[in-house]
């Protein structure tokens, strides 16, 4: 069974005898972060206990202090270590006080319990764990999965990863086009929207938020005004109610808001933003054109390419420590530009959009520092489009 390299991470986490933090593994729903903790458990010569909160009749606080008091127990009477994984443990209320309560509780006690936490990306990180916890963990970050990953566990092309993107789950479906666009949307967006993004912050308009997204996911790729959302949204109040949606979306790891590149960071946040999702797949299910479509058009699927490179690009960025952006002064224009304290590179996506050809130099005579990558096409220096959604390509000097 294909192993994704953040396997070996967690295993070498769970063996380690003197790293005292919680282990935290975070990303999208439905990236595989569960069959990883599994996989790691199978290769670990210790004592264990996996317990999620979805096997709770009622996931509380109580739950999870009793379980923690049985990985305790297993230690017997702090003589051998015990891994405890609980998954899913942002459907737990408190949990960070109730997690600080008792991870505090051990290290004065000398219990050794290496507790292992996962859930989905966004309201671990925002919702709670940086304060409470501080201090108290590492993470270990489950992003996306690249077009490798695909093509060595389900043997996707590079035309299928364009179209089906990258989640493990709906794979099994990829011959089968209306059931995968089903799965994307009922296992996927649905429950990020309905259950995820809800629990980031307040949601008066949850009717609004799915009409953003499936705006979004339509024009991925793309540059929209907030004004006109606007006009294409019904009942969508104002532009700051957008932009905090589109926050949540973009911490929930589906749809984002990327900003205009700008020395000055008052201009970026006025600027329009080019939407981007997070995976194709968002893009392709939502809008029900079907594969045939994108292969006959070549805008749309200059769209999809584009969507596809921004993809890897938002997957990549926690890990590698970059922002990303876009540029654009009158007509010229560069796809993306990623930022990592003062180095930058300027991404360019051949095979896009006619109109986002111009402006590397433009860009470069502003900005002669910055690295100039090229995505597809002849020209001398151009990295294969394949290559980069493989992870192939350094973004930085």
């Amino acid at each position: 069974m294909f192993q994704r390299h953040q396997v070996q991470i967690i295993v070498s986490r769970m063996r380690e005898v003197e790293n005292p933090l919680i282990q935290v593994v975070v990303g999208p729903r439905q990236t595989g972060k569960s069959t990883m903790l599994t996989q790691a458990l199978d290769q670990i010569d210790l004592e264990h206990s996996y317990v999620s909160s979805d096997d709770a009749i009622v996931p509380s606080a109580e739950w999870l202090q009793t379980e923690w008091q049985q990985a305790r127990n297993m230690t017997g009477g702090g003589k051998r270590p015990v891994v405890l994984v609980v998954d899913e443990v942002q459907k737990i209320p408190h949990w960070p006080t109730v997690v600080k309560g008792l991870y505090d509780a051990d290290r004065r006690n000398g219990t050794p319990v290496r507790a292992v936490l996962s859930g989905s990306s966004s309201p671990l990180p925002h919702g709670g764990l940086e304060d409470s916890l501080m201090g108290r963990f590492e993470l270990i970050r489950s992003p996306h999965w690249s077009l490798e990953e695909c093509s060595q566990a389900f043997g996707y092309s590079l035309e299928d990863y364009l179209y089906l993107g990258g989640y493990p789950g709906a794979a099994i479906f990829a011959k089968d086009e209306k059931r995968w666009a089903s799965y994307v949307r009922d296992t996927i967006i649905e429950p990020t929207i309905s259950q995820d993004v809800l629990a980031l912050g307040q949601v008066r308009k949850p009717a609004l938020m799915r009409a953003l997204f499936r705006l979004g996911a339509t024009y991925s790729g793309q540059e929209l005004s907030y004004n006109k959302m606007l006009g294409q949204l019904q009942d969508a109040g104002n532009t700051t109610t957008l932009a905090h949606y589109l926050d949540l979306l973009g911490k929930a790891g589906v749809l984002c808001a990327l900003p205009k590149y700008d020395e000055k960071p008052v201009t970026r946040r006025k600027s329009s933003p080019r939407l981007m999702v997070y995976d194709t797949s968002l893009m392709t299910a939502t809008d029900g054109l079907g594969r045939a479509t994108y292969a006959a058009d070549s805008a749309r699927r200059g769209h999809l390419v584009e969507s596809a490179v921004g993809a890897r690009l938002l997957a990549r960025a926690p890990e590698e420590g970059f922002s990303l952006f876009w540029w654009r002064e009158g007509t010229n224009e560069v796809g993306f530009v990623a930022v990592r304290n003062a180095s930058i590179s300027a991404i360019e996506v051949k095979g896009g959009s006619e109109s986002r050809q111009g402006g590397m130099a433009q860009f470069l005579s502003r900005h002669p520092q910055a690295k100039r990558i090229v995505v597809g096409g002849s020209s001398s220096g151009a990295c294969t489009l394949d290559d980069f959604l493989r992870d192939r390509v350094p973004l930085f000097y």
